[in-house]
């Protein structure tokens, strides 16, 4: 997928602000819910997000910094018993009109000097609006709604827009990927499977590596990504699978080892997916956790700093690891990688 086009961005902004407003509609069938909308494009987005709930019917407040007095009393004056009640602007984010915010949504953006992508960690909801016209749900609490009802297609509008440019993007990274792949301890006649493999940068290696005699999957939820691994030549490598990590459609133990570059940080649940990793290798095989920046690079790239329950730091990695049947080999998180690698437990 290229730069989208008007109308589909159109519809990008339509499918996200209805997905929220049939959740915070549900809610509001108990009560009214109060929602504030935090970080760049706060304005906007609420605008967006009450003009989807005018359409479908659902009563609703806007609040906003100018004239909050007005505004608030006009509020009180009219509330709905009912009704979504979407504010933003700083008065409204520190000044919860019912003295708690049920929702708080933080838009995800490119970090600005002195600013902080941390406040993240404490939204219930946390779209990617790098691109207003392109919003894509990050997060969503499960109190809130079904991982199932937009985990998928999500993760795909997130990757979509971005298949067609991964590789200009991320092109010098090719050598950190041939040592991680090295780290697999591949051998001739080996099953390797790349696991979000998106646009097949890493096949051709493990191609190398497995030999003529061996077999290489790469597995991918984008479809985007996978037409662009096709377009590159990828496919003559590999047996290209559009699936689901969480469910992978292959048999137990099939498997000698798995290379995940920058998943595990996408799975919901990551100690169920690393479970699943584990189902399809084969005792003794290898997990390879790659990414071509280090936790902390990563982290001042988004504007944000480390946080201790991330999942691959050190001791929860090792622990979410142990438990889904793997046992940790090998740790570096240095600034230019990260690589984790660790063996199915017999």
């Amino acid at each position: 997928m290229g730069v989208p086009s008007v109308e589909s961005r159109r519809e990008r902004v339509a499918e996200v602000t209805g997905l929220l407003t049939g959740v915070f509609a549900a809610r509001a069938t108990a009560g009214p819910v109060f929602v504030v909308v935090d970080g760049q494009h706060a304005a906007e987005f609420a605008d967006r997000l009450v003009e989807a709930m005018a359409s479908a019917g659902q009563h609703h407040a806007r609040l906003t910094d100018a004239r909050p007095l007005a505004d608030e009393d006009a509020w009180r004056a009219h509330r709905h018993p009912h009704e979504v009640v979407v504010a933003d602007g700083p008065r409204w984010r520190t000044r919860p009109p019912a003295g708690t915010w049920d929702v708080v949504i933080y838009l995800r953006t490119a970090p600005r000097d002195g600013a902080s992508g941390d406040s993240e960690h404490a939204a219930s909801v946390v779209l990617d609006y790098h691109d207003p016209g392109w919003p894509v749900i990050r997060h969503l609490d499960a109190g809130l709604a079904d991982r199932e009802r937009w985990y998928l297609s999500e993760s795909r509008a997130f990757f979509a827009v971005r298949a067609h440019t991964w590789d200009t993007r991320f092109g010098e990274d090719l050598p950190a990927y041939a040592r991680a792949v090295a780290e697999a301890g591949l051998r001739t006649g080996d099953t390797a499977l790349d696991l979000g493999c998106g646009t097949g940068r890493a096949l051709p290696m493990l191609r190398a590596a497995v030999g003529p005699r061996g077999t290489v999957l790469g597995l991918d939820v984008t479809p985007a990504m996978l037409d662009t691994a096709r377009e590159r030549g990828r496919a003559e490598r590999a047996t290209l699978l559009l699936g689901d990590a969480r469910r992978l459609p292959l048999a137990a133990g099939s498997v000698d080892a798995v290379f995940a570059a920058g998943l595990v940080n996408h799975l919901p649940e990551p100690r169920a997916g690393l479970a699943e990793l584990a189902r399809v290798t084969r005792p003794g095989g290898t997990l390879v956790v790659f990414h071509p920046s280090g936790r902390a690079a990563l982290a001042a790239r988004h504007g944000r700093t480390l946080r201790p329950d991330e999942p691959l730091a050190r001791p929860n990695l090792e622990a979410l690891l142990e438990a889904a049947g793997w046992r940790l080999t090998g740790y570096e998180d240095a600034e230019h990688q990260f690589l984790a690698v660790a063996a199915r437990v017999v």
